[in-house]
């Protein structure tokens, strides 16, 4: 297992950017497919962004598809994921997620998780 911090998050106003960073520790880092995912208040964990091993793949769900990007940096064991032109629904707890095994967007798919870290939109 690796072990995954998040950190970044804050108040932001409506179409401000935000910049969250995964600092993950082990030396087998480059092994993993990781993902950003993020839980609103009464609703459930859901998938926001993946990157494959090398980085080179990427996957966005559609609502955040042209705002956010999510990067990796396997020599610093670092992921992170730039989010522009914030929206209030975009509130929520973003996790960090990473697992050994095949290319998913699922929730269960991932074994490693972080805290998780605040990011808020205000009006």
């Amino acid at each position: 297992q690796v072990q995954l911090v998040e950190s970044g998050g804050g108040l932001v106003q409506a179409g401000g950017s935000l910049r969250l960073a995964c600092a993950a520790s082990g030396r087998t880092f480059s092994s993993y497919n990781v993902a950003w995912f993020r839980q609103a208040p009464g609703k459930e964990r859901e998938f926001v962004a993946g990157t494959s091993r090398s980085g080179i793949g990427t996957i966005y769900t559609d609502s955040v598809k042209g705002r956010f990007t999510i990067s990796r940096d396997n020599a610093k064991n670092m992921v992170y994921l730039q989010m522009n032109s914030l929206k209030r629904e975009d509130t929520a707890v973003y996790y960090c997620a990473a697992d050994t095994t095949g290319w998913s967007t699922s929730r269960s798919a991932f074994g490693s998780w972080g805290q998780g870290t605040q990011v808020t939109v205000s009006s």
